[in-house]
């Protein structure tokens, strides 16, 4: 067994055995560091990253205007990650959050390669690293979205 894991078992199956129902962060300082890195890419995706484009600073009106998708892509592209960061922040959604702005840091990388002649180009691919690793080890935290969904029975 693992330092960093415990299992979390379900109830004894027909056979007798009990299955792993998931790993979960042991150590209280991976909890905490686990969560300190969501805060902090929820303030980088939020005010660094969601603000300009919502309230149109003029390098972001530039940009978008570059792109040929003028504001529309601009508070399009804004309101996702602003979602994004509040999705970072609540423990349900962290995961689906992480999922999405990962696969909308894809489309900046393709972008900056393609329109941008790769100048920022690392950038989207260093923020998936830390994206992936929230969307995995809170993966098990997701399953709280099968309890919202309506009409389906416990």
């Amino acid at each position: 067994m693992s330092e960093t894991t415990a299992p979390v078992t379900r109830a004894a199956s027909a056979t007798g055995s009990a299955t792993p129902a998931r790993a979960v962060p042991r150590g209280k300082g991976a909890r905490i560091s686990l969560r300190a890195l969501q805060i902090a890419l929820a303030l980088f995706y939020g005010f660094a990253s969601a603000l300009p484009k919502l309230i149109a600073h003029p390098s972001a009106v530039e940009s978008f205007e570059t792109l040929g998708w003028g504001s529309a892509g601009m508070y399009t592209i804004g309101a996702l990650e602003l979602a994004g960061a509040v999705g970072l922040l609540i423990p349900v959604l962290a995961p689906v959050a992480a999922v999405s702005l990962s696969a909308l840091m894809v489309g900046a990388f393709l972008t900056q390669i393609t329109a941008f002649d790769g100048e920022y180009a690392a950038t989207p691919l260093i923020l998936i690293v830390p994206l992936a690793l929230i969307a995995w080890v809170r993966r098990h935290d997701a399953a709280g979205l099968t309890k919202l969904a309506p009409g389906r029975r416990a």
